[in-house]
């Protein structure tokens, strides 16, 4: 399997590809659920694409927005098959012009499936840097890839993604909590040395008094 930091199950790099896909706004546990079935019926994009929309329907309808989701994988399949001779391809401008496919789904897919350092920016991701102040808060999802990504050496980008991914998922979830304890969290993830000590520090005060914070 493929996989490198994502949850994600595939095989394939185009695997890969559909499964980033079907994972916008729902869990990847569900999509794990839900691709099996879909990977041993349609395992390329030629079968994807000669699949019929309700037969890929079918297969991920415990996935939520299954129409738009079938139709994005079909057509993306089949411009895959236009464009690219069945090929993902591993740059971001044409996976972007894939169907389906947005500046997120692409970082991802060139993280794992070509090991292409990059910085994605989900939700969790949105979320958590501007809660830590690591962005200003009108950023946007491309303005934060940017920050971050000339805020560390090019081969954390994707180690940073998935932790600040997964605190977000895991710990500094949306919902209303004890932000201390993601404090703590933090705290006791940090080397014991005075560079992290400096950074947490400086991070605790600008979470205290947001006027304090530089960019």
């Amino acid at each position: 399997m493929l996989k490198n930091g994502t949850d994600l199950n595939y095989e394939t790099n185009f695997q890969l590809l559909c499964a980033v896909i079907l994972s916008a706004q729902t869990t990847d546990i569900s999509v794990n659920k839900a691709t099996p079935n879909l990977f041993e019926k349609f395992p390329t994009p030629q079968a994807m694409a000669e699949a019929s929309l309700e037969e890929i329907r079918q297969n991920i309808r415990s996935i939520g927005l299954s129409n738009n989701k079938a139709k994005f994988l079909k057509n993306m399949s089949q411009t895959l098959l236009e464009k690219f001779d069945g090929e993902v391809p591993e740059n971001r401008e044409d996976l972007i012009s894939l169907p389906g496919v947005g500046r997120k789904t692409a970082n991802v897919v060139l993280t794992n499936g070509f090991n292409i350092p990059a910085f994605a920016v989900d939700t969790h991701v949105n979320r958590v840097t501007k809660k830590l102040h690591f962005v200003p808060q009108n950023s946007s999802v491309e303005e934060i890839e940017k920050l971050m990504s000339d805020k560390l050496p090019e081969q954390m980008w994707y180690p940073a993604h998935h932790s600040i991914l997964l605190f977000g998922r895991y710990q500094c979830v949306a919902r209303k909590h004890d932000h201390n304890e993601c404090l703590q969290r933090i705290k006791e993830s940090l080397p014991e040395d005075e560079v992290a000590e400096s950074a947490f520090e400086k991070m605790a005060l600008e979470l205290e008094d947001p006027s304090t914070i530089s960019f």
